[in-house]
C-alpha cells in the first residue's frame, strides 16, 4: 500500500478545494454543517444540536484513521474559507476484500456547484492508487437522487437495493448499494 492512513498527513488538493483530516478544531463548523436538517436528511444521524455531538463525529473519524479502518477529510475552499463538507472512507476492509465505503456530504449553499464532481475522482484515485483497493462502495438512501447521479457519472454502478439495511432516526431504511471496481489489474 503506498498510502499509510496512520502515518501520512493525508492532506490533498483539487483545483478549487483543500482536504485535510477532520480535527477537533473543526467542531463548530461541523456543528453548523450537520446541524442543517437538509444536509443530514439522507444520513444516518439526526441534525447535531451541540458541540459535544460534533466532537463525537470527529473523535469517531480520528479513531477510524488511527486504527487504519477509515479516513474522513474536511473540505474547504483553496486559499482558506469555511468548512463546506466532508468526504472519505467510512470503512475500509484491507485484509479480506480490499474495499472501501466512500461517503461525502456538502453544505446546502454548495449544492449543484460541481464540488463533489471535482472531489470524487480524487477520492477514487486515493482508494485505487493510494490504498490499493479493488472495490469502492457507496450506500445511498432512496430519495437522494443527486447522490445517485453523482456516483453514476463517475463510473459507479447501482448493484441493488438492501431492504431495511439500517436503523436510524427511529426506523429502518433501505439503501442502494453502488460500486466501482478497479479493473486496471485485469
Amino acid at each position: 500500500m503506498s498510502l499509510e492512513l496512520t502515518r501520512d498527513p493525508l492532506e490533498w488538493r483539487t483545483e478549487r478545494f483543500v482536504m485535510r483530516p477532520l480535527e477537533r478544531t473543526d467542531a463548530p463548523e461541523l456543528l453548523a454543517l450537520f446541524g442543517d436538517p437538509a444536509v443530514v436528511e439522507f444520513m444516518d444521524i439526526d441534525p447535531l444540536e451541540d458541540l459535544e455531538e460534533a466532537y463525537g463525529v470527529i473523535d469517531w473519524a480520528q479513531s477510524r484513521r488511527r486504527e487504519g479502518l477509515g479516513a474522513r477529510w474536511s473540505i474547504r475552499p483553496e486559499g482558506g474559507g469555511p468548512l463546506i463538507g466532508t468526504c472519505g472512507f467510512n470503512t475500509l476492509e484491507l485484509e479480506r476484500g480490499r474495499r472501501g465505503e466512500v461517503a461525502y456530504d456538502l453544505a446546502r449553499a454548495y449544492w449543484g456547484k460541481g464540488v463533489m464532481s471535482e472531489i470524487l475522482p480524487e477520492l477514487v484515485g486515493i482508494g485505487f492508487d493510494g490504498l490499493e483497493l479493488r472495490r469502492l462502495e457507496a450506500f445511498v438512501t432512496p430519495g437522494n437522487a443527486a447522490s445517485c447521479r453523482l456516483l453514476e457519472r463517475h463510473g459507479f454502478a447501482r448493484e441493488g437495493q438492501l431492504r431495511d439495511h439500517g436503523f436510524w432516526k427511529g426506523r429502518f431504511w433501505d439503501q442502494f448499494i453502488y460500486a466501482r471496481i478497479d479493473q486496471r489489474a485485469d
